[in-house]
């Protein structure tokens, strides 16, 4: 069976079980590397997503009312799928998105890993039992929200749009998932086949890939409890005080400047090797990329050498076509607001070591050495290859700077002494630290978020996050005879 025939392509849209173009406007899916077209699709309008929440709500009543172990062979058959296709979808993941096969295999585990996690969900404890001064049985019970909202982005659209999509079915949700419309085919067309596959109820699963009157309709929609957003910070504050006007919580998971601390004691090889995967891995096109590397000023010069060194040797290119570390970036627009951040930075102290060029959307591996915190490429987050390099000499120093960020998603530590990383991990807020490891790790039973600018916290990831995120509590007395009150 081909998952992705070509006949899905123009009616992308995934509406109450039935395929079917958008209402909205045409556009082309363009592969980045070459900028031909891959598909051409119709958008939703808010019109489509009046219907499917209309759809999704109806839908979710029977679900929700489902066998708990039906709901769950559903997302065991769907994480089985996922491993039976994963060459199909790694090869789109690879030319709509612009990933290496490494990152589009990796993508497509993961996906299979978070279906498997989520349907451990339904047979779980759904409530507990608490003390009570009335002769009565106190409780707590656990109860899907009904219509879940899921926002995902272009540059892992996999694994940003699933992890929130398979919990929240698990646990008797519907959902309306909105892909970035770049990345409609793997961020939306894939994840509805799947489930359909899988066996999904029709109605459960809405794809709606749009703009910015669709992502506020998937918001705004009564039908919907709760939105899953996973996006740029900017975007994310919108979706927010949206979702508060109308009384809706919105789990975030946004952007990230995260920092890499090298201490004295580290192995500069160990150190740049973490911090090449760290800042270049998918073109830095991750929420949690080194955004800016700490290093001690005893290794500071070593540091940056072998980094620029190894930033020159890597070969860029097209992963569908050759051997690459890094694919292109995913549009113009992208790439545009890179290297302004690179070359706005250079200068008085600042220099570009390597890179800070780029060919068509292939933009080179870059260092920026002799960053401050007043350095835009330091101090704003880049969603680019790009290492800004900044030195200190004690750990004061270190935490002044890894503090300086408004963001606080992900930390690296690299040290022989892991405990004294540790203790430093401890004097800095963030959602996630690695002590002798790069930023970017992600496991699908593994709470996932951040703090300040970087989100609402840990909302993904995880039995205790996503029973958190996607139901809701309500306390439930049952007494033997009714109470008698004075009058």
């Amino acid at each position: 069976m081909v998952l992705l025939s070509e006949d899905r392509w123009h009616d992308l849209l995934h509406i109450n079980g039935a395929w079917r173009a958008g209402s909205g406007e045409s556009m082309d899916v363009v592969e980045p590397a070459t900028s031909g077209t891959l598909a051409r699709i119709n958008l939703a309008t808010p019109g489509d997503v009046q219907a499917a929440a209309r759809a999704a709500a109806t839908a979710q009543l029977s679900w929700a009312a489902t066998p708990h172990t039906e709901r769950a062979a559903v997302l065991r058959r769907a994480a089985a799928l996922w491993a039976e296709h994963a060459d199909e979808i790694s090869w789109w993941n690879v030319r709509e998105v612009g990933a290496v096969p490494g990152m589009a295999g990796f993508a497509v585990h993961t996906a299979e890993q978070e279906c498997w996690e989520a349907a451990s969900l339904p047979g779980r404890p759904y409530g507990e039992l608490i003390p009570t001064g009335e002769p009565r049985l106190s409780m707590t019970r656990r109860y899907p929200v009904g219509v879940v909202s899921v926002i995902s982005p272009f540059n892992v659209p996999i694994i940003l749009g699933i992890r929130s999509v398979a919990p929240a079915l698990a646990l008797g949700n519907a959902v309306l998932l909105k892909p970035d419309p770049r990345t409609a085919v793997t961020g939306g067309l894939v994840l509805a086949r799947i489930f359909q596959e899988a066996g999904l109820p029709d109605g459960l699963l809405q794809v709606l890939p749009g703009g910015r009157e669709v992502g506020e309709a998937v918001v705004t929609a009564p039908e919907v409890s709760v939105i899953s957003f996973t996006g740029s910070t900017g975007a994310g504050r919108q979706v927010g005080a949206l979702a508060g006007q109308h009384l809706k919580r919105a789990h975030l998971e946004l952007g990230g400047n995260s920092a890499l601390v090298v201490l004295e004691d580290a192995d500069v090889d160990a150190a740049v090797n973490l911090a090449a995967w760290g800042s270049w891995f998918h073109q830095g096109q991750i929420c949690m990329t080194t955004g800016r590397h700490l290093v001690h000023e005893r290794l500071y010069d070593d540091f940056v050498e072998r980094l620029a060194d190894k930033a020159a040797k890597l070969p860029v290119g097209d992963p569908a076509r050759e051997q690459v570390a890094l694919g292109p970036v995913i549009d113009a627009g992208q790439r545009d607001k890179i290297h302004s951040l690179v070359t706005s930075s250079a200068g008085g102290g600042v220099r570009v070591a390597a890179g800070g060029e780029y060919d068509r959307l292939f933009y080179r591996p870059t260092v920026i050495a002799g960053v401050t915190p007043s350095t835009p490429a330091f101090a704003e987050e880049i969603f680019g290859p790009v290492a800004p390099v900044a030195r200190f000499g004690s750990l004061d120093e270190a935490v002044a700077l890894a503090t300086t960020s408004e963001y606080g998603l992900s930390l690296g530590i690299v040290t022989r002494d892991a405990m004294r990383g540790v203790e430093l991990a401890d004097r800095i807020p963030t959602g996630i630290a690695h002590i002798n490891d790069q930023t970017v790790n992600d496991e699908a039973n593994a709470p996932f978020g951040g703090t300040g600018a970087s989100g609402t916290g840990s909302r993904f990831g995880g039995a205790a996050a996503n029973i958190e995120a996607f139901t809701d509590t309500r306390w439930v007395t049952v007494r033997s005879q009714p109470a008698s009150f004075p009058f």
